[in-house]
């Protein structure tokens, strides 16, 4: 990027921080007349129940005239209409170089300035931060020994160093290094060259499995049941990812319900219901000990229907005795949703864990040999330097990504964006 393109896009950048800004304050303007509308009725609430008071106090002399007995005046006060309570909503930071860089990637997708939302932009300026320590593995090393220097076979042999060393795979690896060997035998490569082919490549190959799929972005069918069973093993998140799915998909206006069939695993119940309070969406569960899975889908069905739900997340056991028993259980609860809701559109998404990297790729090869598997969902990548594991998993799994986590509120989990992905993996330092 030469010096007035930069400037061109922090010139741009700035108008929609300034615009964003101008947004916030009239937001923080309609809070304080929604507050003062409050504690209006409030006061006028409190006037009325003096008024009240002093009419039951009127009434209990009057009473106490003609019987001696004591009247219970404990009487039931009137609740004070609250509003909505919705989550905070994030505070527009310092205009500094995530938000240019969050901004730019929004821009270079369509985005017009008055289009940017605040939510976009702390959800991009996440993910850049998540995936900072994967950054640090390759990218920083790469760009220290590149410069402005044009490529030559040995930065590409570090380069395929780096990239093994953040789980990016052998497969994926020797894919981008043979593209880029290839590329250079045709040509003189300059440094930045050499970043954005990489960047084309990277794309290419999470994009492969998601174009084959015939689906860009996983979303529920309207008129029909969608059933989407999240499978791994424990520790991955798996029961965090279905309660901030069912929030994403509540706040899409989605109707949504919760089936809680991780029933050999106690506290998973327990987890599903909090995060069904945070999300306004229903769980169904069974308290029994070690109760039947495929009994606890076969109620949630049932609920659905008579709910007209759009989208029934299920939460599936990370682990049984053996992995043919887990197996198994996952087949049973396919054969209830076959015979309940035949034409119920079904998903099992693998839910990985990013900081397991390789493991985690053994998990997706295990798990897509039995589980007849349509997604993954890649959670905690901030914080990993395995960030990687992601590449690995399109091109030796075959496994579409359709979301990812990054953080760990409720908010910080969003559909899978490949552009939006690598830029944040190869942005500048």
């Amino acid at each position: 990027m030469t010096n007035a393109d930069s400037d061109n896009s922090r010139e741009w950048a700035a108008q929609a921080y300034a615009l964003l800004k101008k947004r916030q304050e009239e937001q923080k303007q309609e809070l304080e007349k929604q507050e003062e509308q409050k504690q209006e009725l409030e006061k006028q609430e409190e006037q009325k129940q003096e008024l009240e008071k002093q009419e039951e106090q009127k009434q209990e002399l009057e009473k106490q005239e003609e019987q001696k007995q004591s009247l219970n005046n404990s009487a039931s006060s009137e609740n004070i209409p609250e509003f909505a309570n919705t989550l905070a909503e994030p505070e527009l930071g310092e205009f500094d170089d995530n938000f240019t860089w969050s901004a730019m990637v929004l821009a270079a997708q369509g985005k017009k300035i008055n289009q940017i939302s605040l939510d976009e932009i702390d959800w991009l300026t996440k993910l850049r931060r998540g995936l900072e320590e994967t950054r640090k593995g390759f990218v920083t090393e790469l760009l220290d020994k590149l410069g402005d220097d044009p490529l030559t076979p040995e930065s590409l042999d570090d380069l395929e160093t780096l990239l093994i060393r953040a789980d990016v795979g052998i497969d994926s690896t020797d894919k981008v290094i043979s593209a880029l060997r290839r590329k250079l035998n045709e040509e003189v490569v300059g440094g930045e060259a050499g970043i954005k082919f990489l960047k084309k490549e990277l794309k290419f190959i999470i994009d492969k499995p998601i174009t084959n799929s015939g689906t860009d972005i996983l979303v529920p069918q309207k008129g029909k049941l969608n059933v989407w069973l999240l499978v791994g093993v424990n520790g991955v998140g798996k029961t965090t990812t279905l309660g901030k799915l069912a929030y994403l998909s509540s706040r899409s206006n989605y109707k949504t319900l919760i089936a809680a069939a991780d029933t050999f695993r106690a506290a998973a119940v327990d987890q599903l219901k909090i995060w069904g309070e945070r999300s306004n969406v229903d769980v169904i569960s069974n308290q029994s000990k070690n109760a039947d899975p495929a009994a606890v889908v076969f109620d949630a069905i049932n609920s659905a229907k008579k709910r007209n739900v759009d989208l029934l997340l299920v939460d599936t056991a990370g682990r049984l005795q053996t992995k043919n028993n887990l197996m198994d259980e996952l087949a049973k609860i396919k054969k209830i949703i076959d015979k309940k809701v035949p034409d119920a559109i079904i998903e099992s998404l693998l839910v990985l864990d990013a900081s397991q990297g390789q493991n985690g790729l053994k998990q997706a090869k295990s798990f897509a040999k039995s589980a007849n598997l349509s997604g993954a969902i890649i959670t905690k990548l901030d914080g990993t330097s395995r960030g990687g594991v992601s590449l690995a998993v399109s091109e030796e799994v075959n496994l579409p990504i359709r979301f990812i986590g990054a953080g760990e509120g409720i908010k910080d989990l969003r559909p899978f964006n490949s552009y939006e992905f690598v830029e944040a993996l190869l942005a500048d330092k």
